[in-house]
């Protein structure tokens, strides 16, 4: 699965560099005019991040969600400071298909085990973020000394199967993911399914990454920069 991503700020659809907010980038002030757009070229999944709400820890942008999700039949994941059930349960119920939990599953893995309970795998994805094999919490502005390998083995321990591995160094750059990282992350953790995050910038990537084992992958900067189009993405999609 190919997901093009839509990053939310103040309700409308930015890129940061390398997860600083001080760097940020407009990329549409209707990101619900861009959802559109991603269903008409023939995608059917859509990654959406509340980053308001990744360094807050509130639904900074749950009006711009609804709205998004109205406009967009497919799938949508969504991340940005879900650390509550009452909001995991939020969102759920506005009809987001599947969440991300990133800094919860470090600082609080109890809410975690409860959502991956009674909601299961496939609607509770874990967001594994980090540089050099550890993982960075709170919108990236925190980094801590857990690797990235033990969080996921945790977290599969307690039923998560799909992890979304960014590594924050890559993110944004144009320099193609972290092809070594996810690789070393696939072969410890075989059971696990990856998305890729953070780097792609073209089809060749993609390819590099099927090679490894990882069809899945999110699609952010590459798209408004022009080297990879939504027509591309969804001709791969389809392969």
């Amino acid at each position: 699965m190919i997901f093009p991503a839509i990053d939310l700020k103040a309700g409308q659809s930015v890129r940061l560099y390398q997860g600083d907010y001080s760097q940020t980038t407009l990329i549409n002030a209707d990101p619900v005019t861009q959802a559109r757009q991603i269903s008409a070229a023939g995608l059917s999944h859509l990654h959406l991040v509340d980053l308001d709400g990744a360094k807050s820890g509130q639904p900074e942008n749950s009006a711009t969600v609804a709205a998004i999700r109205a406009a967009f039949k497919g799938m949508i994941e969504l991340g940005g400071g879900i650390r509550s059930y009452e909001l995991a349960a939020h969102y759920l119920t506005l009809g987001v298909d599947r969440l991300i939990i990133g800094s919860a599953a470090l600082t609080n893995p109890t809410l975690v085990r409860q959502l991956l309970t009674d909601f299961g795998g496939e609607r509770i994805v874990i967001g594994i973020d980090g540089q050099n094999g550890q993982v960075a919490i709170n919108g990236w502005l925190e980094q801590s000394q857990t690797k990235m390998s033990a969080l996921m083995a945790t977290m599969m321990a307690s039923g998560a199967t799909n992890f979304i591995v960014t590594d924050v160094a890559r993110d944004g750059t144009m320099r193609g993911p972290n092809i070594e990282l996810l690789s070393q992350l696939h072969a410890k953790l075989p059971a696990a399914n990856l998305v890729a995050s953070g780097g792609i910038r073209d089809v060749a990537d993609l390819a590099a990454l099927q090679a490894i084992g990882i069809r899945d992958a999110i699609i952010g900067k590459a798209l408004y920069e022009g080297s990879v189009t939504l027509q591309e993405l969804a001709e791969a999609d389809a392969c």
